[in-house]
């Protein structure tokens, strides 16, 4: 366990020290990084406008990669952000990833048009449960080819409802559609991003792709590891505490 920041937990039989991530990994890392990996997450349905408002204010205060919206929001957040260092995005075929592929491709399009520049996509699930790998490439190399020269295309698998097969079939069915990275989770199913999932999933596709971890990383702590495990985004709506944390521990304003 040497290097090892560790962090207790308390199981049953009593305390014990888990470790999380390398210290060593630690030092190397600016607020610059750690910052550049978050996007903030705006997807909840009850949002307001002023919620919205406020969410874009804060991701530029804190410089992070994008903000994640609602299709409806995309417009709102550019009026924020556009001319800033922090990205617009938002999801298509979302939560469910159950919409047509017209219809994702639509989504698309409109998304571009309103000012997104990145495009986090949910597969249609039971067709990949259902072994039909042509439907899931050609339905995200159509969105990925709305999108070519103007927003880059994040893939959700949806990997509460997969098996490992599916997952890496899903991975290699990304890169070769054209997409820039695979993700974990949408934040609506049951379970989200673990460990095990992005070891598979980085282990599924090339270094040319990218992994985004979604659902459950509110700490810090989780952030650290999932970044030594090879994640270069987070979905995250705890940003303002992570960053924080972050500066605390660097001793840093």
């Amino acid at each position: 366990m040497h290097g090892l920041l560790q962090i207790p937990v308390k199981p049953s039989s009593g305390w014990e020290l888990k470790p999380m991530y390398d210290r060593a990994f630690f030092d190397t890392l600016t607020y610059e990084r750690v910052a550049k990996t978050i996007d903030h997450s705006l997807l909840k349905p009850e949002l307001t406008v002023d919620e919205v408002v406020a969410g874009c204010r804060l991701a530029l205060q804190y410089h992070v990669a994008s903000v994640c919206v609602k299709p409806s929001d995309v417009a709102l957040a550019g009026s924020v952000l556009t001319g800033t260092d922090v990205k617009v995005g938002t999801v298509v075929g979302f939560p469910h990833g159950s919409s047509t592929s017209a219809t994702k491709a639509f989504e698309s399009r409109q998304a571009l048009q309103d000012g997104a520049e990145e495009l986090d996509m949910v597969i249609n699930i039971g067709r990949m449960r259902s072994n039909e790998d042509d439907y899931v490439y050609k339905e995200i190399a159509q969105v990925v080819e709305v999108a070519v020269g103007r927003a880059i295309v994040k893939v959700i698998l949806e990997n509460a409802y997969l098996t490992d097969d599916e997952k890496e079939r899903a991975c290699k069915l990304a890169e070769k559609a054209g997409a820039r990275f695979v993700k974990t989770s949408t934040g609506f199913a049951p379970t989200g991003a673990t460990v095990k999932d992005v070891d598979l999933m980085r282990s599924s596709v090339s270094s040319v792709i990218q992994i985004k971890a979604a659902h459950g990383v509110r700490t810090l702590d989780a952030l650290l590891e999932m970044m030594q495990h090879g994640v270069t985004r987070i979905g995250a709506t705890a940003t303002q505490s992570i960053l924080e944390d972050f500066k605390t521990r660097k001793g840093v304003a």
